[in-house]
Formats: C-alpha cells, structure tokens, sequence
C-alpha cells in the first residue's frame, strides 16, 4: 500500500507523472481490472530512478505494463506501482547499421520510422501491438523471427534505480516468448537493435504483407490481450483449441475468439474473471483432448 509519505514524496518528485486508484481497465489492451496504486510514467530516465529508489525505500512493488497487451489485470484491486514508460519515446540511427529504441517507442512508430528510412530487419515487428518495452521483454515475434536476435544491447534500470547498465547481448538470455537473467523489478528503459540499409518500398511492401495477412487472422475489431497461450513445440495453441472445440466458447462478456482461437475477446462488459474462467477451460480441455499442455502467454497482475 502507499502510505501518506510516499504519496506526497512522488508528488514533488513526478507532479502530473504520477496518478492514484487508476483502474487497470484502462490501460490495458482487454479492457478488464481492478485498480492499481498509483501509476508512474516518468517524463525521463532521472524521474524514473527517482521513483524507483522511492519505491524501494519504502518496500512497495512496481511492474511495467508498456502499452497494456499480453497483459491480464486481476478485478481485485492491485497492490503496487504500475510504470509506464510511455514518454521515452527516442527513436535514432546510431552508426553501424543500428537503431536506438527507447521503451516507450510504439509499434506503429517504429514501423513507420523504417519504412521511411529504408530500415530492414524489423519488418516482422508489423501489427505485433504494444511498446518496444513490451516485446523485449517478452521476445516477441512469429514463428522465424524474434525481436531477441536484433538486440545488440539493452539499458536496464536497476529495481532500486541506483543505476542504469547497459547490457551486451551476449549477457541476455532470450528465449521463446521471454527475456531471462535480468534481476526481478528491473526495467528495461532502451534497446540498441540491429537493422540494414534496404529499399524503403520493399520494406513498405513486406509491412503492408504482414499486415494484411494479421487482419485476415487476427480479431482486431474487439479488445484482447493478444495471444493467450504460448505454442507448444510443433503446433498451434490455436489448432488445439479450435480442435477441443472450444472456438466461439463465452464465460460471461469474454469469448475465444471466432477468428482464431488463440484470441479471447472482450464482447462487452467482461471481467478478468471470466477471461481467467476461459483460460482454465481452455487449458482442461486440451489436456484431455490431445495430452498437450498449455502455457500461457498472457502475464496475470494481482490476484
């Protein structure tokens, strides 16, 4: 909980960067949870190790929800700080054929950002939803791409802020659909990811592709989270669902998706519950249907 302390030492710190009781349903991407504390979002690096060091003074967590996909809010309240990085939002060349990214760079910015420049490499990024944060975090990707292998290194805070380091990319451990070996609480604040110089249209064309074949596959007309459940190795997650016939199933106002299965939507006026309701379903029937297990993808905050 936030004490009277530390609510008035963010204020001095963060003014207008910080906000108390803010229900997660409007943060995150599925439109369901309970509120959380306080939410930070620095306006630099400084304010963000300022608000670190704070919190770890006074031994309250925090966790980073970037653009608010592949994450699940409890409809209970949640203790702790959500930070949000979404003012770092620096984008640049650097020599070398390199790209420096900060956090809070969107999807659609970086897309955009390369097919303008002429910046190859990243093409596979387009229609992934969320902040660069978020998908390093999570090594996001498709199925022979992952952002993982373009990071030369990332700058991390450290979770008491004390300092900021810069890590090669032979000192990260990414695997599929995660980032491991960072101590807990730390926060990614930038990447620098390797690109090459290629023809803007053939970058632009290879976009829109993607693009286009993501509209055609994905539900991206109603709120979700993205996918669900990690793939197991040599399928689907989607496949198993819609073959324990589980597609178009409803808990409530939450469905799995008619489009594809990997996909629980937010018909209207869903609860995390429900979607919690479907994910355990989802999970039980798989296992009995075809013996595979289900790993899921989305991250749950409280509960």
């Amino acid at each position: 909980m936030i004490d009277a302390e530390l609510r008035t030492a963010l204020e001095a710190r963060l003014g207008g960067g910080v906000r108390f009781d803010v229900p997660l349903a409007r943060l995150t991407s599925l439109r369901v949870g309970g509120p959380a504390d306080a939410v930070v979002t620095p306006a630099d690096r400084a304010e963000l190790c300022d608000a670190l060091r704070l919190l770890a003074r006074h031994q309250v967590d925090h966790f980073v929800i970037g653009g608010g996909f592949n994450s699940l809010a409890s409809d209970a309240p949640i203790e702790g700080v959500v930070i949000q990085l979404a003012k770092l939002r620096k984008l640049e060349e650097r020599p070398g054929g390199r790209l420096r990214v900060e956090a809070g760079v969107s999807h659609s910015q970086l897309t955009r950002f390369c097919c303008e420049q002429g910046f190859g490499g990243l093409e596979f990024g387009a229609g992934i939803p969320g902040s660069i944060g978020g998908w390093l975090a999570m090594n996001a990707g498709i199925p022979d791409r992952e952002i993982g292998a373009r990071v030369v290194e990332l700058e991390v805070a450290s979770p008491t802020g004390r300092r900021l380091a810069h890590l090669p990319a032979e000192r990260l451990h990414f695997t599929y659909r995660s980032l491991r070996g960072l101590a807990p609480g730390s926060v990614i604040v930038s990447a620098l990811l390797d690109v090459e110089r290629r023809d803007p249209a053939a970058v632009r064309a290879e976009v829109d592709a993607l693009l286009a074949r993501r509209g055609q596959t994905q539900p991206l007309s109603v709120p979700s989270c993205g996918s669900v459940f990690k793939n197991p190795p040599g399928d689907y997650a989607g496949r198993l669902i819609e073959a324990a016939g589980l597609k178009g199933c409803r808990v409530g106002g939450a469905q799995i998706s008619t489009v594809h299965a990997n996909f629980i939507a937010n018909t209207g006026g869903a609860t995390a519950s429900d979607v919690l309701a479907l994910i355990d379903l989802a999970r039980e029937r798989v296992r009995a249907h075809s013996g595979a297990r289900l790993e899921r993808e989305v991250r749950i905050l409280g509960g």
